[in-house]
């Protein structure tokens, strides 16, 4: 069980715990296809896109690819699974409007607002996040949730990605508190979980998709965190 009356900071991820990034990217997709004229349905590319992207995402947290490599590659590897003969030069084309476009799309998981006024008054509130830069600051302040947060600690500020302990220490020094004060909420078990009890964090797990677990505290839903704080 957590030990609530010793924690006066919680850090929570972004993506897939606070802003709906499925729904969003969905819509963006639907967007940028429309905008560049491309002959897909979007009803069969985005549960392939959305297996490889997962996939692309644990290769680009363990450093084993660059963010060129996964905006190009988990595109161009969707296609090839969909028998769509798509340019390189297009496929590019594709991956900057999407992230052009990702932040004007900003739909919250159920109950994210009425969670985080529910918290500041009582906790200071701060996000790791290892998506990219230039976008993470746009979703936050377009879907109006920037106020909330004391510090955002991105990975390419820190050099390295949830799991990596560095980023959670880096995280916890900028927002002047420690480990033992701290607790950590988010929907990735190796990310984010593991990677804040390895540095001494305690944790709730997001499991919005109801992954089986049986050794974290777990919710399914975000109001169930009032019951917890």
């Amino acid at each position: 069980m957590l030990q609530k009356q010793l924690i006066t900071d919680l850090f929570f991820d972004l993506d897939h715990t606070l802003w709906d990034f499925d729904k969003n990217s969905a819509l963006t997709f639907q967007q940028i296809f429309k905008v560049h004229k491309m002959d897909v349905a979007l009803d069969e590319f985005i549960p392939v896109y959305e297996d490889i992207n997962r996939d692309y995402w644990k290769l680009f947290r363990e450093e084993k690819i660059s963010k060129e490599a996964l905006r190009r590659g988990r595109l161009r590897d969707t296609f090839s699974v969909l028998k769509k003969q798509i340019s390189v030069e297009t496929i590019d084309l594709l991956a900057v409007s999407y992230i052009d476009t990702l932040s004007e799309n900003n739909f919250l998981f159920d109950g994210t607002v009425e969670l985080l006024e529910y918290l500041k008054p009582k906790y200071q509130l701060h996000i790791i996040t290892n998506g990219f830069e230039e976008v993470q600051y746009k979703k936050m302040k377009n879907s109006k949730i920037d106020q909330f947060f004391n510090t955002i600690t991105n990975s390419e500020m820190v050099g390295v990605k949830k799991p990596n302990p560095k980023i959670f220490h880096y995280a916890l020094e900028k927002a002047n508190t420690s480990a033992e004060k701290s607790v950590m909420i988010g929907d990735n078990l190796e990310a984010d979980i593991i990677g804040a009890e390895n540095v001494g964090m305690q944790t709730v797990f997001f499991n919005y998709k109801n992954q089986p677990t049986d050794h974290h505290f777990s919710v399914s839903n975000l109001l169930e965190i009032k019951n917890i704080f």
